[in-house]
């Protein structure tokens, strides 16, 4: 089953959440028929009293340009045992993007702190990609009440500088949109793409999942001038300082060729009051797409004990 719940985000943006599984039947505490720490059962989101069960919460947030399906498989066997429910973040996948909204560091921090509220997940571990782990870690430093566990997938705390933002611009710009097919997309990002050393299949099929037909051909559900805009508010700045301020437990994990280093995500580790590291060998920086089984085995030992 998936299940879309509208919350309202910073400035009123209205973000699409989604679980991909029905949550563990645990009965909600008394007093509380939603499950949502609201005694009147009004979850924010259009639920009814009693459809929101309450176990423990796990938020899923994808990096730029991703979106909540991408997380579908991890959902899923989260769902097991937790209520998982991964977030298409402004600009991204189903959520609005206005093109006079904020694309600040602030307002995707305000969006999951929103979403954790208005879904009643929290106190919740939360599981971010790139972007997303920067956001994470973000919360988790901003409120401590929130996060209980923090997983922080392939994402720098350095700064990037001006060099990374203009290849990036480049990169958009190389994109041979429209593409004609979905085969042309798994194509392109999969082999043809001039960041991509050797094929990689599953590269090519995350990008297909965020391409949607229009009556030229496919083109990406997200803007890509958003894209640039949040980026350039993360990419000058370094982010070690919010790293010290995270209490709750943390694993850092990394790609064997990703984009966040051995040697960076170990002084990560090192940083976070409360780290671990765990490493998936042959993947890329889509960790949970590369390799989602090495994924699980490296990142559900942690959310054991985080979620004990």
């Amino acid at each position: 089953m998936v299940r879309r719940i509208d919350v309202s985000g910073a400035g009123g943006v209205r973000l699409a959440a989604w679980e991909f599984a029905d949550s563990p039947k645990i009965d909600p505490p008394r007093g509380d028929p939603s499950g949502t720490g609201n005694p009147s059962g009004d979850a924010g989101t259009g639920t009814t009293p009693g459809e929101i069960e309450r176990a423990p919460g796990v938020l899923l947030l994808h990096g730029l340009m991703g979106r909540a399906s991408h997380w579908a498989p991890t959902a899923r066997w989260l769902s097991e045992r937790h209520r998982a429910v991964a977030l298409d973040q402004r600009g991204h996948g189903q959520s609005d993007k206005p093109p006079e909204a904020a694309y600040t560091r602030g307002a995707y921090v305000e969006d999951a702190e929103a979403a954790l509220e208005q879904l009643g997940l929290g106190p919740a571990v939360l599981i971010g990609h790139a972007m997303g782990a920067l956001t994470a870690w973000q919360l988790a430093a901003k409120r401590p009440d929130l996060v209980r566990g923090l997983v922080i997938c392939d994402m720098r705390a350095s700064a990037l500088g001006a060099a990374s933002q203009r290849e990036w611009e480049n990169w958009f710009k190389a994109w041979p949109v429209p593409f004609a097919t979905l085969a042309d997309v798994r194509k392109w990002f999969g082999e043809d793409d001039p960041w991509v050393e050797r094929p990689n299949p599953s590269r090519g099929e995350f990008y297909a999942e965020v391409m949607a037909e229009s009556p030229d051909g496919w083109r990406p559900v997200f803007e890509p001038e958003q894209m640039l805009k949040s980026r350039e508010t993360w990419v000058y700045d370094a982010h070690w300082e919010e790293l010290t301020q995270v209490q709750c437990p943390a694993l850092v994990v990394r790609g064997l060729d990703g984009e966040l280093g051995r040697a960076e995500s170990q002084e990560m580790v090192r940083v976070l009051p409360n780290g671990q590291y765990a490493e998936v060998a042959e993947a890329g920086h889509l960790v949970h797409y590369d390799q989602p089984e090495a994924w699980r085995a490296a990142v559900e030992p942690f959310l054991d004990e985080a979620l004990r």
